[in-house]
C-alpha cells in the first residue's frame, strides 16, 4: 500500500471491501467455499415423511439443490421427480455426502444405528436434527434423550457433527407454507458452534421463519412436542418463552 492508498479514504474502503471478499472465499465450508447467493450449500435429507419431504420442497422452491433419501428410494425417486430440477434422490449415505448440510428428519429411534453408518460422512457438517424422541415408539434411547435433553444425546449418537436442532416443535404441515408470511413464525434453534448457528438461520430464513437461537445444545430438551415452546409463535414471544427456561 502507498501513501496515496492511506490517506484516500475512498481508495482505502475499496481495499477493505477487496479484503473482506478475500477471506469470505477463503472460509471452508463442507469441502466446498462458504455459500453466496449464487452458491447455495447443497442438501441432504435423511427421512422424506411428512417433515424431510416438507422442507425438501420448500428449499428447492427457494433454489438450493436437495437431496432425499430413507430406506425406500423408489418412493424417493418419485418425490424427487415431483418437485423438480433442484431436487434427486439417493440412499442415506448418498444424501450425507451430497449435503453440505444433512438434515435428520427420521424417527428418533434410528439415530444410534445412523450415527454408526454415517459417521465420516457427517464429521465437521453443520446437521440440523429435527427428529424429537418418543420412548413408545424409538424405545429406550428416547427416554435417555428426554432425561439427558435430545440435543445433547444428538451430538453423542452422530460424533463429529455440527449439530442444531431445528424444526422440532412445528407441525410439518406449516412448513411448507412459511414463506407465504415471511418472518411471522419464529423458529427456535439450539446449538453450541456459533457458525453452524448462522449456517442453519440462513436456511431457515429462506423458507420464511425467523430464526431464534435460544442457546446451547442443553436447551435442545425443550424443542419438541408438549414443551412452551411447541406450536407457531411470533419471534418475540419465542424469545421471552426461552427467557423462562433453563438448561
Amino acid at each position: 500500500m502507498n501513501v496515496r492508498d492511506i490517506h484516500d479514504p475512498r481508495r482505502r474502503e475499496l481495499l477493505k471491501m477487496a479484503g473482506a471478499a478475500a477471506l469470505l472465499c477463503a472460509l471452508p465450508f463442507g469441502g466446498r467455499f462458504a455459500w453466496a447467493q449464487s452458491a447455495k450449500p447443497r442438501i441432504g435429507l435423511i427421512g422424506s415423511g411428512n417433515v424431510g419431504s416438507a422442507l425438501g420442497r420448500s428449499w428447492a422452491r427457494a433454489g438450493y439443490e436437495v437431496m432425499f433419501s430413507s430406506r425406500e428410494l423408489e418412493s424417493d425417486k418419485k418425490l424427487a421427480a415431483d418437485v423438480g430440477s433442484k431436487a434427486r434422490a439417493g440412499t442415506p449415505r448418498e444424501a450425507a455426502a451430497f449435503g453440505d448440510v444433512v438434515v435428520f428428519a427420521v424417527p428418533y429411534g434410528a439415530l444410534p444405528e445412523l450415527g454408526k453408518t454415517l459417521g465420516s460422512a457427517l464429521k465437521g457438517k453443520v446437521v440440523l436434527d429435527a427428529s424429537n424422541p418418543f420412548p413408545q415408539r424409538d424405545g429406550e434411547i428416547a427416554t435417555t434423550a428426554r432425561e439427558k435433553g435430545a440435543g445433547v444425546v444428538s451430538a453423542e449418537l452422530l460424533p463429529g457433527a455440527r449439530i442444531v436442532r431445528a424444526f422440532n416443535a412445528i407441525g410439518a404441515a406449516s412448513m411448507g407454507k412459511a414463506y407465504e408470511t415471511p418472518g411471522r413464525v419464529g423458529m427456535p434453534i439450539a446449538g453450541d458452534d456459533a457458525k453452524a448457528i448462522q449456517i442453519a438461520s440462513q436456511l431457515i430464513r429462506d423458507l420464511g421463519y425467523e430464526p431464534v437461537p435460544i442457546g446451547g445444545l442443553a436447551m435442545g430438551r425443550y424443542l419438541m412436542p408438549g414443551t412452551p415452546l411447541a406450536g407457531e409463535h411470533s419471534p418475540d414471544e419465542v424469545k421471552k418463552i426461552a427467557a423462562t427456561l433453563k438448561p
